[in-house]
């Protein structure tokens, strides 16, 4: 019997693509069976250093500098941009093959475009841009001519490579900067767990048994693992901060369409009323943040790229009206019942508290005093969003399976009722919902109004980094895109088994349940909110919040 032509279709497209990936790395470029089965768990950080495959120039660009730094070392030639991708391409290269973090490489193409801008700064006595000779890495639904955008679909395998670039990547390019990488995402773009069929499930750095998040997981991982300085990631649920939680790096989702989104792939049904995706930066600190919206921001020339983008530029000094002195007025969201804090989540948020204090900083509870302020409403309104209209199934094409974590479609009906009737037709489902997301809209505004607030403290999820395939609904990163508001994640302490040792459960399958030996050492993590377009107050104010509760 000839066993190969029992093979599914789909896996035959699968393991040429894969086949394909694996073939782009440089053989040198490798790590030896001892490095690769010698790595413990969690990964150890200094594989690069011990694996011989960086120079000692390598390990410090990749190492021992912000993506701020690195780019006054390029402008001025100190350090050439061939140097700062070979080492960033050899780094993304060890960290696919520890965690799976990446889908597309080019590192030839990388390489060659470095060498033309160390040409050009000789020649000019000039950068090329702000952005001249950084790596940027890429979430896979960016387009970039010459490589394909899958999105975790095996049916989007039999697309041809992408003939033009997204409107972000024409923009980055222009600006200066070096692509080389695209990275993984889950199935369908919409769990908490970046797992496909096609390039497998990225792992989590800090610890291989826990989701790197989702759906910019192959980002959150890749940054943590410092084979990226900054990335770009999207979010339409907490895509970009679930990664950078679950990771234990910085990460923003600003404001939507501030930063360019068109010409991405995404599978989903386009042109209805709904919540919109942003895209924006994960990094290793607030000011990488803040480099990538104020470059890209700069002199509001973001239109000439995306015709959905807000040509306002980023306003440097941006501060909120109600601030003196440098002390923030900073509401703290209230725990959602249906959503109980885990341990360590509750320590890392309560310390916080106790530091932004002692600081100075006036501290305001916010309770959900009604149903539009609360949080289980918000994300059984934004569910509804999700599922109302007709959807696309790129699934069923190629006849490949679910992956564990979409099979279990998660959603917060446990919490109670959908928001609006569900046996509208679909103009009057529409309408509702536009009032429903209205009412929750300008509930938020008054919180801002009464409170004289400069921004919101919240937890950015009820818990860190999870078993595979259990993240559950994120409702503390959800209510923020439902109402469009600008967040921060900041990494900020560990899960410790020691200091919470007892075990918890949600009460509901749909969330995790607190597991201490699990998650020991875990990163965790607090959220900056600030009110719509007001992206540089939030991370103004996140960078004050982040150097007063390191003290």
């Amino acid at each position: 019997m000839n066993m190969e032509a029992t093979i599914p279709d789909w896996q035959e497209l699968v393991a040429r693509k894969r086949n394909e990936c694996r073939e782009k790395i440089p053989k040198e470029w490798i790590l030896s069976t001892e490095h690769l089965n010698a790595s413990p768990n969690p990964i150890d950080y200094d594989v690069p250093r011990r694996s011989g495959l960086l120079s000692e120039l390598e390990l410090d660009i990749t190492e021992n500098y912000t993506a701020t730094q690195l780019l006054r070392k390029l402008a001025v030639g100190n350090v050439s941009s061939l140097d700062v991708t070979t080492a960033f391409c050899k780094r993304a290269a060890i960290a696919q093959q520890l965690t799976s973090c990446l889908t597309e490489t080019a590192f030839p193409e990388a390489l060659k475009r470095a060498r033309f801008l160390d040409a050009y700064l000789e020649r000019e006595k000039k950068p090329i841009g702000p952005l001249h000779g950084l790596p940027i890495s890429l979430k896979d639904s960016f387009c970039i001519e010459g490589l394909q955008s899958t999105v975790g679909y095996v049916s989007f395998l039999n697309n041809a490579p992408e003939t033009k670039s997204s409107a972000l990547v024409a923009m980055l390019l222009d600006l200066g900067a070096v692509l080389y990488v695209k990275t993984n995402i889950p199935q369908t773009m919409m769990t908490g767990d970046s797992e496909n069929n096609i390039f497998g499930r990225t792992l989590n750095p800090h610890n291989t048994a826990l989701t790197a998040g989702g759906s910019s997981g192959g980002e959150g991982a890749l940054v943590g693992f410092r084979g990226s300085i900054i990335g770009v990631g999207t979010d339409i649920a907490g895509s970009i901060r679930i990664p950078a939680l679950c990771c234990g790096v910085y990460g923003f989702k600003p404001t939507v369409d501030r930063i360019p989104f068109g010409g991405q792939v995404s599978g989903a049904k386009q042109g209805l009323p709904g919540l919109k995706p942003a895209a924006g930066p994960l990094a290793h600190s607030v000011s990488d943040l803040q480099l990538f919206m104020k470059t890209i921001l700069k002199n509001g020339q973001a239109w000439k790229y995306d015709p959905t983008a807000f040509g306002a530029p980023w306003v440097d000094g941006q501060r909120s009206p109600d601030a003196h002195h440098g002390n923030l007025t900073i509401g703290v969201l209230s725990e959602d019942k249906h959503f109980p804090l885990h341990p360590p989540i509750k320590r890392a948020l309560d310390l916080a508290i106790e530091r932004l204090t002692r600081a100075g900083h006036r501290i305001v509870r916010i309770e959900s005093q009604s149903e539009e302020l609360s949080v289980a409403y918000a994300s059984r309104l934004a569910f509804q969003y999700f599922i109302y209209g007709p959807e696309e199934d790129h699934i069923k094409p190629s006849g490949e399976p679910l992956v564990a974590s979409v099979a279990k479609f998660s959603a917060p009906m446990f919490t109670g009722p959908f928001p609006v009737d569900q046996s509208l037709d679909i103009v009057q489902k529409i309408s509702e919902l536009h009032y429903a997301h209205l009412r929750v809209c300008d509930s938020w505004r008054q919180v801002w109004v009464d409170h004289h607030l400069d921004v919101l403290l919240t937890p950015g999820s009820q818990n860190t980094a999870v078993a595979h395939d259990t993240y559950g609904w994120p409702p503390y990163t959800l209510m923020w895109n439902l109402v469009d508001y600008p967040a921060c994640i900041i990494p900020f302490g560990k899960a410790s088994k020691e200091l919470d040792p007892e075990p918890m459960g949600t009460g509901d399958e749909v969330q995790p349940d607190y597991n201490p030996e699990e998650v020991d050492g875990a990163p965790c993590a607090i959220q900056v909110v600030a009110p719509r377009f007001q992206d540089e107050t939030c991370l103004w104010a996140a960078d004050i919040i982040d150097r007063d509760i390191r003290g």
